[in-house]
């Protein structure tokens, strides 16, 4: 599932290339992926006409605000990806104009369409159909439940270490576990969450309760560390994300610890483990992790 650095690399690609544009067609092969309004032709008579005024991130969610006070939400799920350019409609299939990263078999997938007055295309590529798209009055999403019940950003300028330990305050269970849920601490995922901890030296399975002060603050650095680190290399891509224009992130070059069960730890040389919980795999090193 695309993380917060990969929403965040998606965001700014929006950002950068399809800014001021006005949606003058939608097309899908599968409208259950609008949940909001239900209706496939009222979102299409809706969002017709609309402007793209900004992109933003908000946890996992891409936010694109429209003209007339609208935004669309996009949750991308387990293998969906926003892509931008322009495709031509061959043999039942959707076929990138230009060859290039677009070609990538992970981007065959579209299922969603938004045709821009400059005659290219935003495009949600997902091969499991489990993407989200939302349009909402600007106003009631800022002030929905679903919205409000999101923990702080940790890369928000304000976020300090007073405010990291304050959110993980009186938490019991796994540390790993308490990093991804998102009402505690926004858009952190399996990956990072375990990339943080390797770099922070601290096994996910230690209890929130018993970090001490020095462990608090170096995995309060390290989930920064990694997230930005994360976000300059353009996110992670060994499965199915790719940036809007079909390409590769590179933070594959320097996962530690993630999907490398059996792979040496590049720290001590020790065989990294795999471990599962709560239905989720984790990855550690059990020389630099210990569980105290």
């Amino acid at each position: 599932m695309p993380e917060l650095p990969e929403v965040q690399t998606t965001v700014n690609g929006i950002n950068k290339k399809v800014l001021l544009r006005t949606f003058v067609d939608v097309w899908s092969d599968w409208e259950k992926i609008i949940k909001k309004p239900k209706n496939f032709k009222e979102f299409k008579k809706i969002i017709i006409g609309k402007k793209i005024i900004k992109a933003w991130r908000r946890a996992k969610n891409v936010i694109i605000d429209l003209s007339d006070n609208y935004s669309l939400l996009i949750h991308q799920k387990m293998t969906g990806h926003l892509l931008f350019g322009k495709w031509n409609f061959i043999n039942n299939k959707w076929i990138p104009e230009k060859r290039g990263p677009l070609d990538d078999p992970y981007n065959r997938f579209l299922h969603i369409i938004f045709f821009l007055d400059n005659g290219k295309m935003l495009a949600l590529s997902d091969s499991r159909k489990f993407a989200k798209v939302e349009l909402w009055k600007t106003n009631e999403l800022l002030n929905s439940s679903e919205f409000k019940q999101i923990g702080p950003e940790p890369l928000d300028k304000d976020f300090s270490f007073e405010k990291f330990k304050k959110a993980l305050k009186n938490k019991r269970g796994k540390i790993k576990t308490v990093l991804m849920n998102p009402k505690i601490i926004a858009g952190i995922g399996n990956i990072y969450a375990n990339e943080a901890l390797w770099h922070a030296k601290i096994h996910p399975e230690k209890n929130v309760v018993s970090l001490s002060e020095k462990e608090l603050k170096l995995l309060y650095q390290a989930v920064i560390k990694v997230l930005k680190r994360s976000i300059e290399l353009g996110g992670e891509s060994f499965s199915d994300y790719r940036n809007i224009d079909g390409g590769k992130g590179a933070f594959d070059n320097e996962r530690k610890v993630y999907k490398r069960e059996g792979q040496k730890c590049s720290r001590c040389k020790t065989e990294i483990k795999r471990i599962k919980f709560n239905g989720r795999s984790s990855f550690f090193c059990p020389n630099c992790q210990i569980l105290k």
